[in-house]
């Protein structure tokens, strides 16, 4: 009997021991933070270098940022679902399709603190939005286009998800720029992130409108096709390229004139600070929402006068400086 009652508390021991072992090992994981981005582009290294800085500030937590695997809403929150499923602590996100994400926004948020990035979603639960004003920047796209076109013109524009916040905000602010001029934006061409479909958007309107003088990039893998489709038919430096972003297609473009300029904006700053926000935020530091929940990082015009500092800079952030 006593041999029966030492193996039980033996037992009830080790089951003790494990418990609690468990329970210190689980308040030791790191919380987990990510970055949830609306497709695949080179637009987004900057944003991770910026994660990846932030990371080396904040021992406590794991950061990453996730691509989902195509540019659909529906794929974008089956990852966030995901995500939650394996515990996440918050989520970042650059919604492809707010206006009908509105339900799966707010799910999210229901279950961990949700903030937006890139492409806000003010009718949802999320806490805040850390970003470019997309209507600044896109009234400088205009101010680029009033520059570059003194006597006028008739522009395309071409972007990714013509419905997404960041797109209808930057195609409305130059359209507010350029009101009461000679220019006029007279068509917008989407192409759902898909290269492919984003160069031929190009070549069929140059086709089919032989009297446009100008086109415009608005996602940042737009301004690269249509310099290489007028490349190939010749006509660059006939035609007016307006930009957005830095890349290296675009920047190669500004130094050597065939681009008029492009509207930048700071994804560094977004991965960078939008991970340092998410963690004070799940400290209970809630003094980091501004009254508005608006968390606006500035926009630039780089031109030809700007733009080998400007690459410079970016080097030096990529590579971790």
């Amino acid at each position: 009997m006593m041999k029966i009652r030492l193996a039980i508390s033996s037992l009830l021991l080790a089951t003790a021991v494990a418990v609690t072992g468990g329970l210190s090992a689980q308040a030791q994981e790191k919380k987990q933070l990510a970055f949830v981005v609306n497709g695949a582009s080179d637009f987004w290294k900057l944003a991770e270098a910026g994660v990846k800085k932030a990371q080396t500030e904040l021992p406590n937590y794991e950061l990453s940022l996730k691509y989902p695997e195509q540019a659909a809403a529906a794929v974008q929150q089956r990852l966030m679902d995901d995500l939650v499923a394996a515990g996440v602590s918050a989520i970042m996100v650059s919604a492809v399709d707010p206006k009908s994400s509105t339900g799966a926004l707010n799910r999210i948020g229901g279950q961990v603190p949700l903030f937006t990035t890139d492409s806000d979603a003010p009718d949802t639960n999320r806490i805040a939005y850390i970003g470019s004003s997309n209507t600044a920047a896109g009234k400088q796209a205009g101010e680029i286009a009033l520059k570059a076109l003194p006597d006028g013109g008739k522009c395309i524009g071409f972007v990714g998800l013509p419905g997404a916040d960041n797109a209808r905000e930057r195609i409305e602010g130059m359209k507010s720029a350029i009101a009461g001029s000679k220019v006029e934006l007279v068509d917008i061409r989407g192409d759902d992130i898909d290269m492919t479909r984003a160069k031929r958007n190009v070549e069929d309107a140059l086709a089919a409108n032989p009297d446009i003088t100008c086109m415009v990039g608005f996602y940042s893998y737009n301004p690269p096709r249509i310099y290489e489709v007028l490349k190939e038919a010749g006509k660059l430096g006939q035609i007016t390229v307006i930009a957005f972003d830095e890349d290296p297609i675009t920047l190669g473009g500004v130094r050597e004139g065939s681009i008029a300029g492009t509207v930048v904006q700071q994804p560094y700053e977004w991965g960078y600070q939008g991970m340092k926000l998410m963690a004070k935020y799940l400290e209970g530091d809630k003094s980091v929402i501004p009254a508005d929940k608006l968390i606006i990082v500035p926009t630039a015009i780089i031109d030809k006068a700007n733009v080998d500092a400007f690459e410079a800079e970016l080097k030096s952030r990529i590579n971790g400086g």
